[in-house]
């Protein structure tokens, strides 16, 4: 590499450090995603930029992380909404920036990056370094994607790099628009979880949609106003003397925040119609017990099991679950779902299924955000954990907004969420389905589920075999 060529670069990262809002610099990179070779090529002129907010938030300005927040740091969100040609029409990439600028005037703190106490503790710094543009483009139409049904090409949509090695220059936010053939375009977010849940990353780019339809306007700066629903740090971190059931310690990893994991982990998913959903409901708990046990409990315990079987002698006594907390607030960032370890007493693969649904109800459960709380508080929150996947982990999002994002009064055609960093023991998610039509109500229920590759296709099996994943998408 030249030098001039070395002097250009730490010129950018000069530029991008002290005026993100001021440049937006593009290049062209090589897409480097989890998907063959031969597949890369479906998502091309990969361009790179940065949008920050359109004021200087501050020279002191820093956001502390708490000791859930820092629980999450090796997990990332990734968010994938499909529009039609109608919905974006007219719609350029630099109205798409400018109005960024107002928006992230609102979310300085995902502009910051990731700084270091002296000891070690992990912090922001809202420095406006702004979050990663990316633009791309397929020659594919929306519809022949979707018919592709391979979990992994959606990584081709969503430009994702993990935070480090050099915390300094990472951005927590990157968000990739790709336009099809047809006209339509995707909108892909990788989203640092250590900002905050899904919920958090769902209110994030609903609010863009918003600003963009000029339902916001640009206000007057504001700090963070403290959290009714976070979890308070405390005062002695020793008065919980039993580790978290679900989250645990890992190896050290540093300042590259990747987990690592003992297999190779792969993602499918399936849709679930009302009608199907009804009918599982009614097939497990009688017409009593669906007033009673909401679908994810009901689809959580056919999974549950059916994993149970595969498994063979070592199936999951104890799941995890992650709910939307009640008293969440839109307007702050947070990591404020409830996480519940559920333990069954007894075999879950020879269990009845309603035993378990029931077991899985809301009220049922540990909540342990405390307790993994105080486990990285008790090292000042140097150690590192991950939360999904220590246990087979269940993840109810159906209450996360995903189809309130909307251009020029359209809503998404289909939306996608998986989550990368999974530990081993796998995570399923309880998605919302698309609205049918121009009905606001949501039509079904998506379930992304992450497991070790070699345990893919026998629980497609088992699945199948109870009726809850249609045999032609085997």
């Amino acid at each position: 590499m030249s030098k001039s060529t070395n002097v250009s670069k730490s010129f950018h990262k000069i530029l991008a450090h002290f005026f993100p809002f001021m440049i937006s610099y593009s290049a062209t990179f090589n897409h480097q995603s989890m998907v063959l070779p031969e597949q890369e090529h479906l998502v091309y002129n990969i361009r790179l930029s940065s949008v920050g907010p359109g004021r200087v938030t501050g020279s002191d300005v820093v956001h502390d992380l708490s000791g859930l927040d820092i629980a999450m740091k090796l997990h990332y969100l990734k968010g994938v909404y499909f529009f039609t040609d109608q919905a974006v029409e007219g719609l350029t990439i630099r109205q798409m920036k400018e109005t960024m600028f107002y928006w992230l005037n609102d979310y300085y703190i995902t502009c910051g990056r990731i700084r270091r106490t002296e000891s070690g503790r992990p912090y922001i710094k809202c420095n406006d370094c702004g979050i990663r543009f990316v633009e791309g483009v397929c020659d594919k139409t929306i519809d022949e994607w979707l018919e592709l049904g391979d979990d992994s090409l959606h990584n081709l949509l969503v430009y994702h790099r993990a935070i480090g090695p050099e915390l300094s220059f990472s951005p927590s936010v990157y968000l990739q628009v790709t336009r099809f053939k047809c006209g339509g375009i995707s909108l892909g977010m990788s989203w640092a979880h250590i900002l905050g849940d899904a919920f958090s990353a769902s209110e994030f780019i609903n609010n863009w949609g918003r600003y963009m339809a000029r339902l916001k306007s640009n206000g007057p700066l504001t700090l963070p106003k403290s959290l009714d629903n976070k979890i308070e740090k405390p005062h002695d971190p020793n008065q919980f003397v039993k580790e978290p059931l679900s989250a645990k310690q890992v190896n050290p990893v540093g300042d590259l925040w990747i987990a690592a994991n003992n297999c190779k982990m792969e993602t499918f998913s399936f849709y679930l119609s009302t009608l199907h959903l009804s009918s599982l409901q009614e097939k497990i708990l009688g017409e009593d017990g669906r007033k009673r046990i909401s679908p994810f409990s009901s689809v959580c315990a056919v999974i549950w099991q059916c994993i149970a079987k595969v498994r063979e002698g070592f199936e999951p006594q104890i799941v995890t679950v992650c709910r939307k907390y009640p008293n969440y607030d839109n307007n702050v960032l947070s990591n404020s779902q409830i996480i519940s370890a559920i333990k069954a007493d007894f075999s879950v693969m020879e269990a009845d299924l309603k035993k378990l649904a029931l077991l899985m109800a809301d009220d049922q459960g540990l909540d342990e955000r405390n307790k993994i709380e105080a486990a990285v508080e008790k090292d000042d929150g140097v150690t590192d954990y991950i939360m999904y996947g220590t246990n087979l982990t269940f993840v109810n999002l159906e209450d996360a907004n995903l189809y309130e994002l909307e251009l020029k009064g359209q809503k998404p055609k289909f939306a996608y969420y998986s989550i990368q960093g999974v530990g081993d023991e796998g995570a399923v998610l309880f998605l919302p389905g698309p609205p049918k039509g121009s009905n606001t109500e949501n039509e079904g229920k998506l379930v992304t589920i992450t497991l070790p590759e070699d345990q893919v296709l026998k629980l497609k099996t088992e699945l199948q075999r109870t009726g809850l994943l249609p045999t032609e998408l085997e």
